[in-house]
């Protein structure tokens, strides 16, 4: 059996000086042109909104928070108290008007920000059109449906001019950022071990290397019912010793020098960790234990080094956790957060829903309580090219508050390349994509054969069959999955960004290739635990997350939001960059011969001839070359099957020296990074 992809999810002086946001009087999605129609929104349906109202003096709130962010200015690093944010607020009149509309048109208030920035209510769709003046309907995009407006939306009255934007009248469902290697044949994970013994717990050690390359090999002649065409085909082998690739914690340490010890041990001690997640599930503590057992991190203990709150209360349906993916989600990001920063406290904020609105109260839940100084977002709402107004103005107001707050807000870009967009315009996501959040890329981190180095790529993979017990000629493949980024069309080029014309992510990049993930332990609805192998930015994002969490221990405080530091403080990064010419040396080639004669290919020819089973057309890499490519053994009862994997082809996010689209300005390098964003050479 063939499936189309084998992993499992889609696609000096500082300035943050952004355009002030004002509600726009047309804010309908202009995008909702690319999209597919699917129907009215049930009028009975219950909606959450959150309706953010506007600041007093924009302008000069931006100017105070730029001045949070440039060294030379007297408020540097003077974070916003309730008092400094009381300076800009509505009134307590402005705020009582709004709420005061918003009950009289039937909703229910459920929270509200004690600084008068945000009133969150909820009413049936039917209440929401009659007070906003507009409709509501389903649209589909790419296969995931999302629902906003048809008409531009106001609120009634005179409180309408008091408020910034809206969410939830927008609704796109967060997708998780986490994926796995399967099988391509029965679409099961490469690696799904049951640790029920310790027996078991062995196998799944054992089932899992951080040297799965391994030396030029042949496949030997392949044939087709003892006939032809035939094939031979040669290059680097990927798990020939049937482990799969995967950095246990303490490898992962090592690879970024973290933590690190300088009169004492920088591991994140005293600092916690937030990450926003959906619904929770019941058995993460146990997993997270299980595995911090197996690879010798310390225990997590509730109310001590771990606590989960869900702000909105638990969700309706108490499987849902499990049964939406979020239980994998959640495992990956509390393991590969502690493995990074064992000495940090992590707080899962674990909203009751999964759409853009759940999670922006989330995070402002997140702000009002001053619960954490480093957030991992492991999740994206949906691309830029079918977003609206409401949504990506809600989702700035609420990050650019972080970052008054010295909170920094990082995201997952995702993990489906450019999208199928073939441009990187238009190919970020929401809200990786705003200028207050911190965009997080993918890399692939590979050993190279017959040495003990390893060569950082940036995170996209093709995949080919080459042979399923008959030659398939020709050779036929798919983009698999690589990190998100792109030029945003939404958002200008922040000051403290370097490059490009407009907004760039990401910013920066971790680990995020399954090929060669990390290992996590993740209980199933069943009850069952197993021992996985997960990748995605969703395991990028906790990284760089847990490492800006060490840097704010350093510094003896909180730097705030991480992208600016990033790019004016030129701190050391791990450049991720295409194989050297020697290295892809040992790329795959090889010879098929058919009625037509034989024909020979370079890994070049190899991927790019062949036919793409999505678009029917050729294989796309983009010029990405040269690009690293190995062989690939699956063993069955009948037959083995062979494909060919490419490392480093991400779509149209092509990869090079310095800033790509594919990781940013690439990983942080160990104590020097910390010192050089916190302007230190001893830490606090």
């Amino acid at each position: 059996m063939r499936i189309r992809s084998l992993v499992a999810g889609a696609f000096a002086g500082f300035s943050l000086s952004i355009a002030a946001f004002a509600l726009p009087v047309h804010n309908v999605p202009a995008g909702l042109g690319r999209a597919d129609y699917v129907g009215r929104v049930d009028p009975a349906k219950v909606i959450n909104l959150t309706v953010i109202l506007k600041m007093h003096d924009q302008a000069a709130f931006d100017r105070a928070v730029e001045a949070l962010y440039d060294p030379a200015s007297p408020t540097f690093q003077h974070w916003f108290t309730e008092e400094d944010f009381a300076k800009y607020a509505p009134t307590q009149a402005e705020f009582n008007l709004v709420r005061s509309e918003l009950a009289r048109q039937g909703f229910s208030i459920l929270d509200s920000d004690p600084g008068r920035l945000w009133i969150r209510v909820r009413a049936t769709a039917r209440v929401v059109e009659t007070a906003f003046q507009t409709e509501l309907h389903n649209f589909s995009y790419e296969g995931r449906v999302f629902q906003t407006h048809t008409r531009d939306a106001a609120l009634v009255g005179p409180a309408n001019e008091l408020i910034e934007t809206v969410s939830g009248i927008e609704r796109h469902q967060a997708r998780t950022m986490y994926t796995r290697v399967r099988d391509p044949r029965t679409g099961k994970p490469l690696v799904k071990v049951p640790l029920t013994s310790r027996p078991q717990a062995n196998s799944f050690l054992n089932s899992f290397t951080n040297t799965p390359l391994t030396a030029v090999a042949s496949t030997g002649p392949l044939d087709t019912f003892g006939g032809k065409p035939t094939a031979t085909y040669k290059g680097y082998q990927y798990a020939a010793n049937g482990k799969s690739g995967a950095f246990t914690p303490q490898q992962l340490q090592a690879h970024y020098g973290f933590p690190f010890t300088q009169t004492k041990t920088y591991d994140g001690t005293g600092q916690t960790i937030a990450l926003v997640e959906g619904y929770g599930y019941s058995a993460a503590l146990n997993d997270a234990n299980t595995a911090a057992s197996l690879f010798g991190l310390p225990k997590l203990v509730s109310g001590k080094n771990f606590s989960v709150i869900q702000p909105e209360g638990p969700p309706p349906y108490p499987n849902a956790g499990y049964l939406t993916g979020w239980n994998g989600e959640i495992a990956l990001d509390i393991q590969s957060a502690h493995a990074i920063a064992p000495g940090a406290k992590i707080l899962v904020v674990a909203s009751a829903g999964q759409d853009n609105e759940d999670q922006i109260y989330s995070l402002n839940y997140i702000i009002s309580k001053k619960l954490a100084n480093a957030v991992s977002n492991s999740w994206e709402n949906d691309a830029e090219i079918v977003s609206g107004t409401l949504e990506n103005q809600a989702f700035a107001s609420v990050l650019k508050a972080g970052a008054a707050a010295g909170i920094a807000f990082n995201f997952s870009t995702g993990d489906s390349g450019d999208l199928g967009i073939g441009s990187p315009v238009f190919a970020p996501m929401i809200p990786s994509d705003s200028p207050y959040a911190t965009g997080v890329g993918g890399t692939t981190i590979i050993n190279i054969p017959g040495s003990s180095k390893f060569s950082v790529l940036g995170w996209g993979t093709n995949i080919l069959y080459l042979y399923e017990g008959y030659v398939i000629d020709p050779v036929e493949g798919y983009f698999n999955g690589g990190a998100g980024g792109g030029q945003s069309q939404i958002w200008a080029k922040p000051t403290w960004q370097n490059h490009g014309s407009s907004r760039m992510v990401p910013d920066v990049a971790a680990l995020a290739d399954p090929f060669t993930g990390f290992p996590v332990v993740v209980t199933e609805s069943n009850g069952k635990t197993y021992g996985e192998i997960f990748g995605g930015t969703s395991l990028a994002c906790p990284i760089f997350t847990a490492i800006w969490a060490i840097a704010d221990q350093y510094h003896g405080g909180p730097l705030g939001q991480a992208a600016p530091y990033l790019y004016q403080k030129h701190p050391p990064f791990i450049d991720a960059t295409p194989p050297s010419t020697s290295f892809a040396a040992g790329d795959v080639t090889g010879s098929i011969t058919d009625t037509g004669g034989t024909h020979t290919f370079t890994a070049t020819t190899l991927f790019t001839m062949a036919t793409d089973l999505n678009s029917g057309g050729s294989l796309n890499l983009y010029k990405q070359w040269p690009f690293l490519s190995a062989l690939w053994e699956i063993k069955g009862s009948s037959y083995n099957e062979w494909l060919g994997v490419s490392f480093g082809t991400d779509s149209s996010l092509t990869i090079g020296s310095g800033w790509d689209y594919a990781t940013g300005l690439g990983e942080p390098k160990g104590k020097g990074f910390v010192q050089a964003v916190t302007g230190q050479t001893t830490g606090k």
